[in-house]
């Protein structure tokens, strides 16, 4: 496996593909025109931000255990010391398009959009969670691109950096908009997922070993249905209107309120048993989502 290469600046774009960077904390990429200069293979981290778009591939790649064709044009979105891996075969069609965009973090420190960007959770999806559009929503998005490197092209004044940035928003609000639409075109699948979310939570919480394992976490659940952490909370989230967090409670109270009823160990006994350090972690978590204390609880008629 070849080493990472880490790009710690916007600057550092221009050693692996041939295009101009004319701003020192964000750059445009056309890929359809520059010239590719990075081997098969070869594994990337930035310091900044980086979004990608392209509607040409030879390849396919595995979304959980499906596999989806990227010839219909998909976007990901990565996140400063996120990994990728670059592919450098070229499907050759007359309606190629690829584009990046990358900012990094400095450029938005102190906006509105840096205290709001950790909200956009697509940013820590994995690469094989790829934004799939349409070809309005490819057009929609190529517009605000072309408006951003539009405004990087003129002289900078004390605008530019506002325009620059308030672009860079919008299209992660469209970007907000197209996941949850492609949440809802998926439901299916989604419905797929939840079922082995349900399936993995129900054997965990079967275990008698519990006390060993620990209470299961959300990438410990997220790796069990083989999607990020992140994806799987705001798939759940749309779908039952509770992240993997919560569901993960919902199976530990209603295994918790078993105990309780069946068994005549003490609390703390209990909370060990459910893999707790704490007893009163335990009685603080059951409390917050009945209302009651696990001994409330016990004693009810």
């Amino acid at each position: 496996m070849k080493p990472v290469l880490h790009l710690h600046s916007i600057s550092d774009i221009g050693d692996f593909i041939e295009s101009n960077t004319r701003h020192p904390l964000v750059a445009v990429v056309d890929f359809s025109k520059a010239e590719d200069k990075i081997e098969e293979g070869t594994r990337i981290s930035c310091d900044f931000y980086t979004i990608m778009f392209k509607n040409y591939s030879c390849n396919t790649f595995r979304y959980g255990r499906k596999t989806y064709d990227f010839q219909d044009g998909s976007l990901v979105c990565l996140a400063p010391k996120q990994i990728m891996t670059m592919d450098t075969e070229v499907e050759q069609r007359d309606d190629r398009l690829g584009w990046g965009l990358f900012f990094h973090p400095d450029l938005i420190r102190g906006t509105a959009l840096g205290k709001t960007i950790k909200d956009y959770t697509f940013f820590s999806y994995e690469t094989n969670e790829a934004l799939h559009l349409s070809d309005k929503e490819k057009q929609t998005l190529h517009g605000i691109v072309q408006k951003i490197d539009t405004e990087l092209s003129e002289n900078i004044d004390r605008h530019s950096g506002t325009l620059i940035v308030s672009n860079i928003e919008l299209l992660l609000n469209y970007c907000t908009r197209y996941y949850d639409r492609q949440f809802i075109t998926r439901k299916a699948a989604n419905n797929d997922v939840l079922s082995k979310v349900e399936a993995v939570l129900r054997d965990y919480f079967r275990s008698t070993d519990l006390s060993e394992k620990h209470l299961p976490t959300v990438k410990y659940l997220a790796d069990e249905v083989h999607l990020s952490a992140n994806y799987l909370s705001d798939l759940l989230k749309r779908e039952t209107g509770m992240n993997a967090q919560d569901h993960i409670h919902h199976y530990l109270i209603e295994a918790a309120k078993d105990l309780l009823l069946n068994t005549n160990k003490t609390v703390g006994e209990l909370a060990f048993d459910l893999g707790f350090e704490y007893p009163q972690y335990f009685s603080r978590l059951f409390k917050s989502k009945t209302g009651l204390t696990p001994v409330e609880y016990r004693n009810l008629d």
